[in-house]
C-alpha cells in the first residue's frame, strides 16, 4: 500500500481506527481517507493521529451514492466497514439496517467500479453464515453483492472480495467491557451457559483483512482460523469471585457462531491461517485459483463445516486471562 490512495468507509469505527493505525505505521500511504458520517469522531481521530500529513477525513454516508463518487475520485484502493452492526438495534430498525448494508454496499460497488478503483475488500462476520437475525441477512446480502460485482466489472480494473472473522476483544458492544462493568456488583450475566464464541484480538483481524487484500484476485470470502472460547469461562476469567446468572438468550443471538457453512464446503479450500470460499457463481473471465502466497489450497471434507462449537482450537483460562488483561476497550 505504499504510495497508494486508501479509502477506509465507516472510518471512524472500531475496524478503522485500528486499520488506519496499522497502516500509518507499517507503510507509506500517499492519502489514508477516513470516510464517516459522525463529525464528532472524525475530530477525535485527527487529534488522536495529530493530523498526520497521509490523512484525511471526509464526512459522507454510504446511502448517498453521490458522495461515494466524489469521495472516491483518484482512490486505488478501498477497505469497506462500514455498517449498523448492533443486532438487537437491528431488529427494532429493519430498514435503516437494510439501508446501510445492502443499498450502501451496492451505492459502494457501482461508485467504485465507476472510480476505477484496483480492489474493494469488504469487512464481513459470522453471523452472515446461516443467519438468524436482520444484521446478519444483510452482511450475508452484502457478501453476494460484493462477489457479484467482479461479474460486473467484466474486463474492467476494479475486484472485489470479502473477509470473514469473528468477534473482536474489547469492541463496543462486546462483553468485555458488559463484564468490566458489571463485575464491582458481584454478579455477571450471561445469556446461555453453553454458548460459544470465535475470539480474536483486533490486531489479528486487521493483519488478516491487509493479508487479504495484498492476495485477493476477485470473487473470494476469506476466512479466518480463529480460537473459540466459551462464555462461561471468560465470566469466570475476568470474575472468578463473581456469581454468574442465567438470564436467556436475546432476540436474534446463537448459542454459536459459523463462519463456514456445510453448503459452502464444495468451493472451500484450505490453507495454513486461513480459509477461501470459492464464488458461486460463474464470474466474467474466471479462472480456476487455487493457489495464494505460493500455498495451494486443499479441498475440505464435503460435509466440513467450521463454526465455534466443533472448533479444534479453544482459549482455556490461562489464556483468555491474558488477553483480557493486554485489552483496552476500543473506541
Amino acid at each position: 500500500m505504499d504510495g497508494k490512495n486508501i479509502l477506509i468507509t465507516g472510518g471512524t469505527g472500531t475496524f478503522g481506527n485500528a486499520f488506519a493505525s496499522y497502516v500509518l505505521e507499517n507503510y507509506k500511504p500517499a492519502r489514508l481517507v477516513i470516510f464517516s458520517r459522525d463529525e464528532y469522531k472524525q475530530y477525535t481521530m485527527a487529534r488522536r493521529f495529530e493530523d498526520h500529513e497521509a490523512l484525511r477525513f471526509f464526512i459522507g454516508d454510504v446511502r448517498d451514492e453521490e458522495r461515494l463518487n466524489f469521495a472516491l475520485k483518484g482512490i486505488d484502493v478501498v477497505f469497506h466497514a462500514a455498517a449498523m452492526k448492533q443486532v438487537v438495534s437491528s431488529e427494532y430498525n429493519p430498514i435503516e439496517c437494510i439501508k446501510t448494508n445492502i443499498e450502501g454496499a451496492e451505492n459502494l460497488v457501482r461508485a467504485s467500479i465507476n472510480a476505477g478503483v484496483s480492489r474493494v475488500m469488504a469487512i464481513s462476520t459470522d453471523k452472515a453464515v446461516k443467519p438468524i437475525n436482520l444484521y446478519g441477512a444483510t452482511k450475508a446480502c452484502m457478501e453476494k453483492l460484493f462477489i457479484a460485482a467482479n461479474h460486473l466489472a467484466g474486463s474492467g480494473a476494479t475486484r472485489f472480495a470479502c473477509a470473514r472473522y469473528g468477534n473482536v476483544v474489547g469492541s463496543r458492544g462486546s462483553v468485555v467491557p458488559l463484564f468490566r462493568e458489571m463485575r464491582p456488583t458481584g454478579t455477571l450475566t450471561i445469556t446461555d451457559p453453553r454458548m460459544s464464541r470465535f475470539w480474536l484480538t483486533i490486531e489479528q483481524g486487521v493483519k488478516f483483512v491487509d493479508n487479504c487484500s495484498q492476495i485477493m484476485h476477485g470473487g473470494e470470502i476469506f476466512v479466518s482460523k480463529t480460537p473459540s472460547m466459551m462464555v462461561t469461562d471468560l465470566a469466570k476469567a475476568m470474575a472468578p469471585e463473581c456469581e454468574i446468572k442465567e438470564i436467556g438468550i436475546r432476540p436474534g443471538e446463537k448459542l454459536y457462531e459459523d463462519l463456514i457453512g456445510s453448503e459452502e464446503a464444495p468451493r472451500t479450500l484450505e490453507f495454513e491461517k486461513f480459509f477461501v470460499v470459492k464464488p458461486a457463481i460463474k464470474l466474467w473471465g474466471n479462472k480456476e485459483i487455487n493457489e495464494y502466497s505460493g500455498e495451494t489450497g486443499k479441498p475440505v471434507d464435503k460435509d466440513f463445516s467450521y463454526n465455534s462449537d466443533n472448533n479444534t482450537e479453544w482459549l482455556d483460562a490461562e489464556k483468555l486471562t491474558k488477553i483480557i488483561n493486554e485489552t483496552k476497550v476500543i473506541h
